[in-house]
């Protein structure tokens, strides 16, 4: 292709008004809104008899497809690995080069095709069956040969492409993702698949800290306890806090129990009424009754108590109110749990 055809190509896209891009993405995302929309409306008994027959699984739930219903399965897998079912994906064309060896007779082979007559697929799902492995099938194609041979067969059939040829995989294979969505979460109520249990599965996600991550495993404690008894000047309450750099110190009695907290900002009130620091006993110029919290509860517990009473710093107690440990909002920034 020569320069100047290159360049009247690119000068042709450029000038391509942005009411026909915008209107070509309307129409698409309203053809695949109306495919999910139908398969929806169709969803019947055999949805229920796939999910009892993936429940009943001993083994795993494999997930195989090419192409473009390939990387729909992959998703797929993914989503009920993450979800409480264990599953992953498994290529076709590799399955019939010894890739086979992955499925056991106690596990469920869902297969994604749209046309119902993958060649590979075609080719592996007869040995599958023979060594007693269960077979979901989801095609666009009820009278497909896979159809025909699956022992549930969920239908994912849409009315045509969002690609004005009708011919690009577009909303056939938004209609098998949103289908094996729908399975995964049935599955995951079913299951009484908790937030607790998400969390497990997604140890390095957000979600996964919050749920996961207890006071005990971000507070400080020992020597990097910031403490000075009831009877302790402000003053050595001052050098205290500025030691153990928490911006509070804990305020102990007579049995050791917790009996206040002074902060920097008690410092910053105090220093404002011109008060003698070094006359001045901690127990006069103390919160008392401060906020505290389990070791045992969740960090995110300890976030939600800062925010509620706009407080920075947290005590840890026991249940005999004894101080076994601290943080403060760094503590949790740095534990991203924040």
């Amino acid at each position: 292709m020569s320069e100047s055809a290159v360049d009247a190509g690119a000068t042709g896209a450029c000038s391509i008004e942005s009411d026909r891009l915008l209107e070509r993405a309307r129409e698409v995302l309203r053809i695949e809104a109306d495919a999910v929309r139908a398969l929806a409306e169709r969803v019947d008994e055999r949805f229920a008899d796939a999910c009892r027959l993936i429940l009943a699984c001993r083994g795993r739930v494999v997930v195989s497809g090419m192409g473009k219903s390939g990387h729909v399965a992959r998703k797929i897998a993914a989503t009920l690995a993450s979800t409480g079912t264990p599953s992953f994906f498994m290529h076709p064309g590799e399955a019939s080069h010894g890739d086979l060896g992955m499925i056991t007779s106690d596990d469920v082979l869902v297969a994604l095709s749209n046309s119902g007559s993958t060649d590979e697929l075609l080719t592996i799902v007869p040995v599958v069956k023979r060594q007693g492995a269960r077979l979901v099938a989801i095609t666009g194609n009820d009278a497909s040969p896979l159809a025909r041979a699956a022992d549930v067969h969920l239908s994912a059939r849409v009315d045509r492409e969002a690609c004005p040829l009708n011919l690009a995989p577009t909303a056939s294979t938004t209609a098998a993702l949103a289908l094996g969505d729908a399975l995964a979460v049935a599955l995951l109520d079913a299951r009484g698949f908790g937030a607790e249990d998400f969390a497990r599965s997604h140890p390095g996600g957000l979600l996964g800290r919050r749920l996961l991550t207890r006071v005990s495993d971000v507070m400080r404690s020992g020597d990097a306890l910031p403490i000075v008894r009831y009877d302790a000047r402000v003053v050595d309450a001052i050098i205290e806090i500025t030691r153990k750099r928490m911006g509070m110190t804990a305020v102990l009695g007579d049995d050791e129990r917790l009996v206040g907290i002074f902060t920097d900002g008690d410092l910053r009130r105090l220093l404002e009424t011109g008060g003698d620091l070094r006359a001045l006993r901690i127990d006069a110029v103390m919160t008392r009754e401060p906020a505290t919290i389990d070791a045992l509860a969740l960090a995110a517990e300890a976030v939600h108590t800062m925010e509620a009473r706009r407080i920075t710093q947290l005590l840890v107690v026991d249940a005999d109110a004894r101080l076994v440990g601290a943080l403060n909002v760094h503590d949790l920034l740095a534990a991203k749990v924040v």
